[in-house]
């Protein structure tokens, strides 16, 4: 007997299939008992007859508890009033595994409770939904680059310096050589990348030391950041919206099913299509005064401001040029006006904020020795990077999309600490 997964069952109605996973959900009625099995694939329902199978087999699935791993055997039927459309004439059950007492039942459970045992919420429908759209998203961004000729970097996790400042590092002893850091981004990696073959991204875990206790932060999260020779500011920004459409209009043709299973409001995920509005900083700021928002020019936005400033739009808008002062040391400022850099960021609609920063880089090599000494940063550390600019430097732009802060907006989730595996916080590391 062919073993298949829930997925593929359609491709085997009027044939006999064995399946292996858990045991979902179960009701009774009468001479019939209907267990609902997950392989992580999908969810079946699998009838048992009282006529057609032994007692033996009859009470054992009445009996088994939540989350038992069983195998079932039985004939695939079309019933188009189920998920997938089919469902499992059942013959035989086998228990592997006979779970009793699992903890996450179906009443509510306070989210402190849920978070201690992760490790089995995973395993729920809705979070199975989120983990496979963003498995999903993954996939999405590294198609987008890949088809475009980017080659992937793997930058270094450990590093001997700060990218934005030193007050959100995770710091740490390495040997003889004093202390490393846990990476903020692989920017300054994907750089020396760009200068060997044109065009890279990066995509890995980064991490950020922030006491911040807001739903749209973690102290660790994943982050893809290309970045491109011979570019500037309108050419990043032409990369961003491209690569966001992408993403949004692939989820919502393959992830329908599980868009639906968290109910989001995909309508509004239709409208994520090019152009994106682009405004500048000033332009923003009239925006927040023109909405009563007291705010002063030279502030970076806070989560209100950018909340208020999406209301404005029906998709992402991208805010530009901000004043370089709230800006890292590597952006380049506007030739026609120094006091701003040639810096964006896109802002995400319903008010999910940012989800990517960027800009083009300083490509001169006095500019950016000038810039690492306004900002106190030791230059030693840095003299690699000056390499870059000593020898063939180019016009160049990037950014670096928050893979976290994308899913929690694609699929509508209220706090970052369901859109990845195990979420790490400043008050939780476990499990």
């Amino acid at each position: 007997m062919q073993k298949v997964f829930i997925n593929k069952l359609k491709d085997f109605v009027g044939q006999e299939v064995t399946l292996q996973g858990w045991l979902f959900n179960k009701r009774s009625s009468g001479k019939i008992r209907f267990v609902i099995l997950r392989d992580g694939t999908g969810y079946v329902q699998c009838v048992f007859f009282k006529g057609n199978v032994s007692e033996e087999i009859f009470e054992l699935a009445d009996k088994i508890g939540q989350e038992s791993s069983i195998i079932v055997t039985g004939k695939v039927k079309e019933d188009s009033r189920q998920v997938g459309g089919v469902e499992i004439d059942a013959t035989g059950l086998i228990v592997i595994q006979d779970a009793k007492d699992y903890p996450i039942t179906p009443k509510e459970h306070g989210p402190e409770f849920l978070l201690d045992n992760r490790h089995l919420w995973l395993r729920s429908k809705r979070q199975v939904a989120i983990m496979r759209i963003r498995h999903r998203i993954i996939k999405a961004i590294r198609d987008f680059f890949d088809e475009r000729d980017f080659v992937l970097m793997d930058p270094p996790i450990l590093t001997p310096n700060a990218v934005e400042g030193t007050s959100t590092l995770f710091e740490t002893p390495y040997f003889d050589l004093g202390n490393a850091y846990l990476t903020q981004s692989g920017q300054l990696y994907a750089e020396a990348g760009a200068m060997a073959h044109g065009k890279v991204y990066t995509f890995g875990p980064t991490f950020r030391a922030e006491k911040s206790k807001t739903k749209r932060h973690l102290t660790e999260f994943w982050m893809c950041e290309p970045e491109v020779a011979f570019a500037d500011l309108n050419d990043d920004m032409d990369l961003a919206e491209s690569m966001l459409e992408y993403i949004v209009q692939t989820v919502l043709r393959e992830r329908a099913e599980e868009l639906k299973i968290l109910e989001r409001d995909t309508t509004k995920l239709e409208k994520v299509v090019r152009p994106f509005p682009r405004i500048s900083y000033d332009e923003a700021v009239e925006i927040l005064h023109k909405n009563g928002v007291n705010f002063e020019w030279g502030n970076d936005f806070g989560a209100p401001d950018e909340s208020v400033i999406v209301q404005q739009f029906d998709r992402p808008v991208m805010v530009h040029r901000y004043p370089a002062e709230v800006k890292a040391f590597y952006m380049k400022r506007d030739p026609e006006n120094p006091k701003v850099a040639l810096a964006v960021d896109v802002l995400a609609p319903e008010g999910y904020g940012e989800i990517i920063g960027g800009s083009q880089r300083e490509d001169s090599l006095d500019e950016l020795l000038s810039r690492i000494k306004e900002h106190n940063l030791p230059q030693e550390v840095f003299e690699w990077y000056l390499d870059l600019r000593r020898y063939g430097t180019v016009p160049h732009a990037g950014f670096g999309i928050g893979l976290e802060r994308t899913v929690s907006w694609i699929c509508g989730l209220d706090h970052l600490r369901e859109a990845i595996p195990f979420p790490r916080m400043i008050y939780r590391n476990t499990p």
